[in-house]
């Protein structure tokens, strides 16, 4: 039963987050600085959880496939292939080096 209160007590407060933006700031813009932090914050909230599935906890157990497939993405973003293409390109990089890993 705790569980669900921390469920519903996480989804008020996410709602309370999202509804205060608008009822402080009105008709009003965020400052420059301000839409630049909330632009990078996805991102880096992506690349921390990367790492941690990468390393593993504590920097203990790296995972050699998932760098592979990390690398996939990277090269074909690079070569500059669509999103999905590269994801795809990633997992798919991912699977088979796990396949011949064993």
């Amino acid at each position: 039963m705790n569980l669900w209160w921390a469920i519903g007590c996480v989804a008020l407060i996410s709602f309370a987050f999202k509804a205060a933006g608008p009822a402080v700031l009105g008709d009003r813009e965020l400052p420059a600085a301000a839409r630049g932090v909330i632009a990078l914050l996805a991102p880096v909230l992506l690349a921390g959880l990367l790492v941690v599935d990468v390393a593993g906890p504590r920097w203990t157990e790296l995972d050699a496939t998932l760098l592979l497939g990390l690398a996939a993405v990277v090269a074909a973003r690079w070569l500059r292939a669509p999103l999905l293409l590269a994801i795809v390109a990633g997992t798919a990089v991912t699977a088979l080096a796990r396949l011949l890993a064993g």
